[in-house]
């Protein structure tokens, strides 16, 4: 099934990163890596695109207390779904950016909110790659990748742009994608994602004096300087993407040989 045959409504940013080109001059394959928002506000219409698309396994990046409050994953047929949570509920970082979310009082987070969502969210993408949890978890979801057993693998958190965003980052990384083009789907999550995104900040920002669209929209989007504070802090820690994924992730060579002997062509 060719990327642009298919579109799931209740996950407007969901995509195949098959055919994304590598250095080398080989192509992701199609259909074998799948990345989404959550499943549980699929469309009727959505489960028979999710049937064609068949993930063998499904790699849920949620938190329990994320999946508690949304509606359950909507599958079809019979996949593996595999829990690796990607959070830490004690890091004031993520429960600023939840109260935001969810419409709490702001007030207990002063100084987070004077330096405002753009700098919550590049320091939560600083912790994608230090985190115990992010480490273990985007490792796990490497190795799940790498077996031709799991394939084609579905992964997602809630909305399906930071952690995915990330796990994308490095599953596109090991395989060899050129950089660009690595940088190009990121960002299409805002393309993709443009009128929902007004919807949701009209809900955010209603009655709530403390919150307007211009400091809730970077939430709500996926931005170069976020990538940036990622890549920076690979570099300030490992020094290259590839000790990241062996000394930070405890990806072998010899699960990047599998990944690419499964997922290129």
């Amino acid at each position: 099934m060719a990327e642009r045959d298919w579109a799931l409504v209740g996950a407007p940013n969901a995509r195949d990163l098959g055919g994304l080109p590598t250095s080398d001059g080989r192509r992701v394959r199609r259909g074998r890596l799948i990345r989404t928002a959550a499943l549980g506000r699929l469309a009727d219409e959505d489960l028979p695109v999710l049937g064609r698309l068949a993930p063998a396994c499904v790699v849920d990046l949620r938190h329990v207390s994320e999946q508690e409050v949304a509606p359950p994953d909507r599958l079809a047929g019979g996949p593996r779904v595999v829990h690796l949570p990607v959070y830490d509920a004690a890091h004031p970082v993520f429960t600023y950016v939840s109260a935001v979310l969810l419409g709490h009082d702001l007030s207990a987070y002063e100084e987070l909110a004077r330096e405002g969502v753009p700098a919550a969210m590049a320091a939560i993408y600083r912790w994608f790659v230090t985190g115990e949890s992010a480490r273990a978890g985007f490792g796990a979801a490497v190795r799940l990748a790498a077996d031709g057993a799991n394939l084609p693998l579905l992964f997602h958190c809630s909305a399906g742009k930071d952690r995915t965003g990330w796990l994308s980052v490095v599953l596109l990384t090991a395989l060899g994608v050129d950089e660009a083009a690595i940088r190009a789907d990121y960002l299409r999550h805002n393309e993709l994602t443009e009128s929902l995104r007004e919807v949701l900040l009209v809900a955010m920002t209603r009655g709530r004096p403390d919150l307007d669209a211009a400091s809730a929209r970077p939430l709500l989007e996926v931005r170069p300087e976020y990538l940036d504070a990622a890549y920076d802090e690979v570099r300030r820690v490992h020094g290259s993407f590839g000790a990241y994924l062996r000394d930070g992730l405890g990806v072998t060579d010899e699960t990047v040989a599998a990944l690419r002997a499964h997922l290129l062509e």
